[in-house]
Parts: C-alpha cells; sequence; structure tokens
C-alpha cells in the first residue's frame, strides 16, 4: 500500500470515530487528564522501495561506488535487482514481495488539559512482524538476498490535541529506537559470507490519531504513524570460500563488501489502541 493510500485509509477511519462520542457524553469524566497505560495493536507495511539494489565496494576502501565485474570487464551482475526475496537463482524464477504484517506495542503515558487543549508525551515499546528485502542477481547464475525487520523498538513522543468533550483528537511526532534484525541468503555455494547481524538504529516517528472515552477510566482509539530508522551499518563481506583467483568478487582486492543501496527503513502503521486512565 502506498504512503498516500495508507494516509486515506487513517484519515477516513480517523474521521470514522466522530461517531463515538454518543456514548462517551454520558460518562461524567470526559477530561484527558493524567497518567495512562495500555497498548496496541495493528498493520504494518513498508514503502515501496523503487529501484532499490545492492552496491558494493570491491577494492574495500570504504566507498560503495565499484561495479563486479568479471575477467573479461563484463558487469557480473547485469541480470539486474528485484525489490523483493528471490525465489531462484535468476530473474525470471521472480521475487516475493515484501510481508506487511502486524505490530504490538505496550504504551504509558500522561497528559494535561487546559480547556479544550491536551497536551501530554507517551512512550511505547513493542515489534513489527512485517519484513522488507531485495535481491541482486549474478551472471553465475545467482541470487543475493538482503532482509531486514524490527527485533523490537522503543519510542517516545510528545503530542498535542484537541477535545470537544469524551473524544480527543491529536498529532504526536518524536524520537523511536530500534534493534534491526537483518539477515543474508544466497543460491552461491563458491564463495564465502559474513555480516554483522542486528544493527542498532534511531529515527523519527510521527503521525495522528483520536481516542474516545468509553468509560470514566478506559479510552479507545485510532492512530496512524510513519517512522523512518536509517540503516546503514549492516554489510556483507564476501571471501574466496572454494572460488577460484577469477571470481568476479575476488577480482580487485580478494574480497568484496556489499550493502544495500537505501540506507532508509520506512514504516507505516495503523493501530487500535486501548488505554486505562488512573
Amino acid at each position: 500500500m502506498s504512503p498516500v493510500k495508507y494516509s486515506l485509509a487513517a484519515a477516513t477511519m480517523l474521521a470514522s470515530m466522530s461517531a463515538v462520542p454518543a456514548h462517551a457524553q454520558e460518562v461524567e469524566n470526559k477530561e484527558f487528564d493524567g497518567l495512562y497505560i495500555g497498548g496496541s495493536f495493528g498493520l504494518g507495511t513498508q514503502t515501496n522501495d523503487i529501484n532499490e539494489k545492492i552496491i558494493f565496494d570491491t577494492d574495500r576502501d570504504g566507498a560503495f561506488n565499484n561495479v563486479v565485474r568479471t575477467v573479461s570487464g563484463a558487469n557480473a551482475f547485469s541480470p539486474g535487482f528485484c525489490n523483493g526475496a528471490a525465489k531462484g537463482s535468476v530473474p525470471s524464477a521472480g521475487c516475493r514481495n515484501d510481508k506487511d504484517d502486524f505490530d504490538y506495542y505496550i504504551r504509558a503515558g500522561a497528559d494535561k488539559q487546559y480547556g479544550n487543549l491536551i497536551v501530554g508525551f507517551v512512550v511505547d515499546a513493542g515489534r513489527s512482524e512485517s519484513t522488507d528485502s531485495v535481491t541482486g542477481f549474478s551472471t553465475t547464475p545467482a541470487s543475493y538476498t538482503f532482509t531486514r525487520q524490527l527485533d523490537y523498538a522503543l519510542g517516545a513522543r510528545g503530542r498535542i490535541g484537541y477535545t470537544p468533550g469524551g473524544i480527543l483528537f491529536y498529532a504526536t511526532s518524536g524520537i523511536s529506537y530500534a534493534k534491526i534484525d537483518n539477515s543474508f541468503t544466497t543460491t552461491n555455494g563458491a564463495n564465502s559470507f559474513t555480516d554483522n547481524g542486528k544493527t542498532e538504529s534511531f529515527g523519527w516517528t510521527g503521525g495522528v490519531g483520536a481516542e474516545a472515552k468509553v468509560t470514566d477510566n478506559i479510552t479507545m482509539g485510532l492512530e496512524y504513524l510513519f517512522t523512518r530508522y536509517n540503516d546503514d551499518d549492516y554489510v556483507v563481506n564476501v571471501g574466496p570460500g572454494t572460488a577460484g583467483a577469477t571470481n568476479p568478487f575476488l577480482l580487485a582486492s580478494g574480497g568484496t563488501d556489499m550493502k544495500r543501496s537505501d540506507p532508509d527503513f520506512d514504516l507505516h502503521s495503523i493501530r487500535l489502541t486501548a488505554a486505562f486512565r488512573f
């Protein structure tokens, strides 16, 4: 789902919540003021990484700006790349699309109400089951797939909102820390491949939401969040293995480093929220 469609879907669902206050108007305590704890559950997806590819450092000087070439000088990755996980060793076998899946978080926060204005903060912790992959194909033939997903994430956001009574509409923004679970698979059985596994990243998150009082102490809501992490530290080192000296990965410096071309790991989430207010 594109970011535009995702935002429209979130806006539509948030607007539909305007019907909720009919019951909320009946409860005595209409204020969104004080501490709360709760959780959220929803759908996460990634921005479609159009034209993402794998980039190479064949001379291992730290700059990923080289082309892996064969002995004859041809581009060893001329078959190209795909935005997904390879189904086989050649492009004609196809690629599986990125997996959009559930995410779930626990949260706690505090709000202060000044008339119709609400200001506060929220902290949350959780994970997403969504995965983001990119694949390169070599002339060998062989496929090389990078995949990443959140191992877990911790966030802290401020929020500001407006309540006409019984329902709160708000915007939120802040920082997020994530442990990102990176993995690499290949059909190349000749070279050796080593990587640095999980990486850590700080990112930015922001979005909009609404929550309505259903009892004096319980609120339920809907929230849309966009989060971007800079995931530029995952590198796969290609070594000789059982490959000969004319292997394209070995010609320049006896080995090659490679990583994804897009350092941004973007996540969109639409979540149902629930909270107990003290």
